[in-house]
Parts: structure tokens; sequence; C-alpha cells
């Protein structure tokens, strides 16, 4: 099944030792999958007022650990592994040098991660996965989540360095377009994690320890904001990349245009970053005029989103007519309907469509004040990441994984794989649509289990949170067929060779853009965008400071 319709230049096997780093990551992600997962199920029982939590645990520690072990954690060992592994298939093996910076990111960020969940497990951190001030954590919360960063800023820099010698040793040619990718996503990620390490390490860290009894909240959450937008991005392009590169050779056809789909990851990098005060749309302390300017660029980030919409399906209907489809949708009759490996990102695809609608809802000024802090939020965010991100990290598994450990995807896990994926995007449906609905009636956002005194308007939202369980229990069992899949694609599905598909482009032979492969004008752009957007805001901000606040939570050193 693995090489079918495949040419020769698919079975490139990636050198061991990279193949080892590539698994540790993914068995760390499937760890937290699976601690995120357990916490996601109780939240849903708890919120829909069918279990009590018992030894004191309490729901909104739940909510952190739901958040940091599956958004923060899961996500970045990932995607740390993924481009690891892209890297090495598109340029060739990691040196030895570069192989060293990714295991001592690795390390960083375990190191990281443990700080932070013993923090969690104490309840000094229950901060709701963010840096969110005046919510206060233990110091060594924030020094764990920084190191989780530092780690995969390391990592990052050797992928960086491998696609910078395979430029040096190729003078002239076009690089691979998924190194490529994997370059601008490692940019944006650096430019943009840059404003939670300052908040951290200037604001946090000393305002937790003790060294400062009040911290900037406007300042404070600006700088988270200016992260926490682009990190979607951070999440959703290694998503783009599968859609591009990977699905094309799975169904057996070129990617639409090679130029595209660089252009697209160019202008993610200039808007993904200047857009993170529409977050802030309801806060003080902010110019109107300067949240409109976010708002707008924003909306420039809908560009390169429907670019990659147009390109995606132009893929598949050129596909389809060369197969002899008739009709408007005929094509559709010849995608490969059984190959989980397109069926994940597929359905990845399709949830982006409502969940992009979803998220310019939420950038718009007046019809945020609808949804702004209800669970709508939360319904939009679990549409877009935790069904077309997540689901196509999923797909790129069940080829990954067994690429790198010498196994193949049988027929029988590829069948529990279409299940899993069926379930995944059912389970989510219900609980994203209930989310949604509720939203709209004014449910809260992160809130546990509660009849507000017995309030006429929060027994309307008790039917949909009992749905919200429904849904969350279904992706409960959904997560634990990822991980049987998994560790059998990992030690026990039979030897043999999988693929890592890498398509080529209809424009394969067409010169890049001078532009799009220029690192200066790209860096310059991004930065000037980011002034254009920050300076006046922050520098307002920085001159009529806040008094501040002293914060909640146990912060203090013992």
């Amino acid at each position: 099944m693995s090489l079918r319709n495949l040419g020769p230049d698919q079975t490139r096997k990636l050198n061991r030792q990279d193949s080892k780093l590539v698994l540790a990551h993914m068995y760390f992600a499937m760890f937290n999958l699976l601690l995120g997962g357990v916490a996601a199920l109780l939240q849903v029982l708890v919120r829909s007022g069918t279990l009590e939590l018992p030894a004191g645990i309490g729901y909104y520690q739940l909510l952190t650990i739901h958040g940091v072990t599956l958004a923060l954690v899961f996500t970045t060992f990932f995607i740390m592994g993924f481009q690891i592994a892209a890297v090495s298939r598109v340029c060739g093996d990691l040196t030895s040098t570069q192989r060293l910076l990714s295991w001592i990111g690795f390390y960083t960020m375990i190191i990281g991660t443990v700080a932070a969940a013993i923090m969690i497990l104490l309840n000094e951190a229950t901060v709701l996965y963010t840096f969110y001030a005046p919510l206060k954590a233990h110091f060594i919360y924030y020094v764990g989540l920084a190191l989780v960063i530092v780690g995969s800023w390391i990592s990052a820099a050797g992928q960086i360095m491998r696609y910078v010698q395979w430029k040096r040793e190729n003078k002239g040619d076009k690089s691979p377009l998924l190194s490529y990718m994997v370059a601008i996503n490692n940019v944006m990620w650096m430019v943009c994690s840059l404003g939670v390490a300052i908040e951290v390490l200037f604001m946090l860290i000393p305002w937790s320890i003790g060294w400062v009894e009040r911290v900037d909240v406007s300042l404070s959450r600006t700088l988270f904001w200016y992260f926490g937008h682009a990190l979607v991005y951070f999440w959703l392009l290694p998503a783009y990349m599968v859609w591009y590169v990977v699905v094309p050779k799975i169904i057996g056809t070129k990617g639409f245009s090679d130029n595209l789909a660089r252009m697209s990851f160019m202008l993610f990098l200039f808007f993904s970053i200047p857009v993170g005060i529409h977050h802030q749309l309801v806060d003080p302390g902010i110019d109107a005029f300067w949240k409109y300017i976010q708002v707008v660029l924003t909306f420039m980030v809908v560009i390169p989103s429907l670019m990659t919409a147009f390109s995606l399906f132009a893929t598949f209907e050129i596909f389809g007519r060369e197969k002899g489809a008739k009709g408007l949708f005929g094509w559709l009759k010849h995608l490969p309907w059984n190959d989980s490996r397109f069926i994940l990102p597929f359905i990845g695809m399709l949830a982006f469509i409502p969940g992009g609608a979803g998220g310019l809802v939420n950038a718009s000024n007046q019809m945020n004040q609808v949804i702004h802090n209800t669970i709508w939020v939360t319904g939009h965010f679990h549409l877009t990441i935790s069904t077309a991100v997540v689901l196509t990290y999923f797909g790129a598994m069940y080829w990954l994984i067994p690429y790198c450990s010498g196994r193949i995807l049988t027929k029988r896990l590829n069948k529990l794989a279409l299940i899993q994926g069926y379930t995944w995007a059912v389970g989510m449906s219900i609980m994203s649509g209930a989310m949604h609905f509720i939203g709209l009636f004014g449910a809260p956002r992160r809130s546990d289990y509660s009849e507000y005194g017995g309030a006429e308007q929060a027994k309307e939202w008790i039917a949909y949170q009992a749905v919200q369980a429904v849904g969350g229990t279904l992706l409960f069992l959904s997560i634990l067929l990822v991980l049987y899949i998994c560790i059998h694609l990992a030690f026990f599905a039979p030897k043999g060779q999988e693929i890592f598909p890498v398509s080529e482009a209809f424009d394969r032979d067409e010169k890049v853009y001078p532009l799009v492969e220029n690192w200066k004008f790209l860096i310059v752009v991004t930065i000037a965008l980011i002034l254009i957007a920050y300076t006046v805001p922050v520098s307002q901000m920085l001159l009529d400071p806040a008094p501040g606040a002293k914060g909640f939570g146990k912060g203090q050193v013992w």
C-alpha cells in the first residue's frame, strides 16, 4: 500500500540517527496527548455537572493541564519532530552539529515541560495555560515554559542551518519547497516568541518571585498576544506543509504551484504577527485607531488562506480531470477515500473553512463584542486547531512514525486510522458545535459548572454542556485509538519500507519569484509591519503606565 502510485525518488530512507531523533519527539508528543486527553475528558464531565472531582483536584487545574499538555507541548514536540524529518528528507542528513542542536533543544524542552508540570500538579500554577496576568503562577512554571520555547529555538536553529547549507551547496538553484516552508515557520516562531520571552523574563518572573509588587496588566497582555496569535500559525503552517507537499503525492499527482505556495508562506510571515491586538478589542488602554489597524492586518491573513484553499482544490480537480472526471464535482469520486493519509488531512481542510469564517467573526470589532470571552471562542479554537491542524498531524503521524521505525501502515491499521479520523471529526463537530451555539447565548468560557444561583439564562446552557460532554467522550475514545495505532506503528507493525511522500509542482521548472526567497527583504518587511502595528500602542503603555496589579494565585517562593 505504501509504495503505490509513488516513484523511486520517494523511497529514500531517513538516516537512522535522524529517525531516532524524530521518533523521540513523537513519543513525547503522544505521552502528552494522553495526559491532555484525560484532563479534557474530566473537564467536560465536570462542566456538564455529571462528575465531581475527588481528592482536592480543581477544575481550573485540569484546564491548565489540558491546555499546557495539548496546546503547547504536544504541538511543539510534533512540529519540531516533523520539521526535522522534513529538512532531512529533502535536504539530506543532518550534520552532527545540526543533530546535536536538535537533541539539546529536545532535552531543554523536556526539562521545561517537567518543571511546569510539577508546578501545575502542586496547584501552584493554575493559570489556564496562558501567561495572563494578574493570574499568578509559581516562578518555576514560567521558567519551565520559557525553557520549552528556548529549546524550540535551539532545535529550529539546527533546521535552519540545514536549509542554509543546502542553499550554499546548490547556489542558484531553487531550494526544496518543504525546506523553505520549514525555514519560514521557524523564523516566524522565533520573531513572535520574543514577545512572550520579554513578558516572562522581565515582568512575570520578577513579579512571581516577589522582586516587584505589581505587574502592568495591559503591557503583559499585549506582549502575550503579540506572541499568542502568531502561535496559531506556528501550529497551522506544518499542516499547510502536509496539504501543499504531501497530499498531492499521496493522491498521485503534482502540487498546483510551487511559486504560489512560497508566496502564501511569505505572506503568513508578514501578516501573522502584527495582529495580536484583535484579541484585545475590549481592553482599555489601547487607542481605537490602533485596534482598527490590527483588525485590517488580521484580514490580510485571509489572502494566503484563500490562496491555499484555491491551490489545494485546484490540485484535486486537475487530478480528477486527468482521470476523466465530468461535471462540476465529478473529480471528487477519484480521490482515495480509503487512504487515511489523505482522509484525515482532507477532513482538516474542510474543518478549516467554517473555522476560518469564525475567525473573521472574532476579528471583527462589532461582532467580537457579542462573542468575546464566551465559549464560542473555545469552540472556534477547537474547530481550527484541534480539528484542522491536529487531524492533519494525526494523518502525518500514520506515515511518519512507520517511516522512521522501519515498519508499514498495514490495511488493518489503515482501517483503524480511518475510524479514528471519523470519530474525531464527529466528536469535535458535536463538542465544538455546542460551544458555538451556547457562546451565542452568552455562556462564559473557562468556567466550571455553575447554575449561577438559579439564573434563567444559565438554565439554557446546561443541555449544551451535556452535549459537549458527549462530544468530549467520543474525542477521548479517539485519542485512545490514536495511541493504539501509533504504538503499533512504532513497535509491532510488520517491518517494511513506508515512505515520506513529497510531491513536485506543475511549475517545478519555473524560477522562484526573486523576492520570495530574499531573506533580507523578508526580515525587513516583517519587522517594519511589526513596528507599524506596535510602536505607538506599546509606547503609550510605557509613557503612561497603568497602576499595575498585585496578582491572584500562589506565586511566592516558599
